[in-house]
């Protein structure tokens, strides 16, 4: 099967020759250069092949246009930490403006999507776009805690800065339309868990701007995935959105896989812990789990991911595990 075939066969629960299985990682110090990080994406699906690429650039990538600084200090997820935040206090949120995907480092990142493209069309991998939400985006430009605080006490203020920053997703959005043949988004959530904030806060500060997001994709996107981070996932939020697949901590986190096939009509993706299998496990442990997630979703679907951002730090035997598990799996 081609990969497109064997991706929407298996979300729709349909027979597939394997399981779909893709991995995905930070590029650290790439991330800062459109070509570098269009080369690691190049040669990291070259090296393993996957089903489908997910790009990953800083996680900070929307907000630094807005004067954000930030560093990487040898995080293994590859993340970079912010070191100068622009929302100081809560009026700032009401001077943000949307910004242009036609320059600075969102229109480095339309650029690196044109080159990955141009890689991967020829070998037709799909190509989906990492994308943080706008409530995951105001904590890179004030901080988690602040921007917690003005959720309860300047509420007002914090939406309209919301709202400009859904704005300008969509602006981005669409200077990614206009790339022939990406097959859509992984979208963010980041504090959709009941160890950050209640379903009610959830539902009014973050889910109506998730989905003016994610309601706009252009109908040819057919593979968008949306990420719900955390132990405690408010999966049930997700489950009427419009998305094909549903990727959260499957097995450190709750639920498990074996409920999700009741719980929405999406594809569910995980299956494998970024840390306790694919970062400390083995190539023995990391088949094992494989297994196991197989066995939970009998194969109907599912597609084979982590269930969070991986790190840089992953042994390679361990990568190549999953890929040769996958393999000597098929149908």
């Amino acid at each position: 099967m081609r990969k497109r075939e064997r991706l929407e066969r298996a979300i729709a629960g349909d027979n597939v020759d394997r399981i779909p299985v893709a991995l995905w990682r930070h590029w650290p110090g790439d991330d800062q250069r459109s070509a570098d990080l269009a080369r690691s994406v190049i040669d990291f699906q070259h090296d393993y092949n996957w089903d489908f690429v997910r790009v990953m650039p800083s996680q900070n990538f929307q907000v630094i246009d807005y004067g954000v600084q930030d560093e990487w200090t040898g995080n293994i997820q590859g993340t970079r930490d912010v070191t100068k935040h622009v929302v100081k206090r809560s009026l700032d949120w009401t001077e943000l403006r949307s910004l242009s995907p036609d320059r600075g480092i969102l229109g480095q990142q339309v650029e690196c999507m044109r080159l990955i493209n141009q890689s991967m069309d020829a070998e037709q991998v799909p190509v989906i776009q990492t994308i943080y939400s706008p409530f995951a985006q105001a904590t890179r430009l004030s901080g988690t805690e602040l921007v917690l605080r003005n959720m309860r006490t300047h509420a007002d203020r914090l939406r309209t800065g919301l709202n400009v920053l859904t704005e300008s997703t969509l602006r981005f959005i669409e200077a990614l339309w206009r790339i022939p043949n990406i097959a859509g988004v992984f979208f963010v959530t980041e504090f959709a868990n009941y160890d950050t904030m209640s379903e009610a806060e959830y539902a009014s500060f973050a889910m109506p701007y998730n989905l003016k997001i994610l309601e706009s994709l252009p109908d040819r996107w057919w593979f968008n995935m949306i990420q719900v981070q955390g132990k405690s996932p408010m999966l049930r939020l997700f489950t009427d959105l419009p998305v094909q697949a549903i990727n959260w901590d499957t097995r450190d986190g709750h639920p498990d896989l074996s409920r999700s096939k009741s719980m929405f009509k999406q594809a569910s993706s995980g299956g494998l812990s970024d840390w306790s299998d694919l970062h400390q496990g083995t190539p023995s442990v990391i088949r094992t789990a494989i297994r196991d997630a197989i066995q939970q979703t009998e194969s109907r679907r599912f597609i084979l991911t982590s269930g969070s951002s991986g790190y840089v730090t992953i042994p390679i035997s361990n990568i190549r595990a999953v890929r040769q598990q996958i393999e000597s799996m098929a149908f």
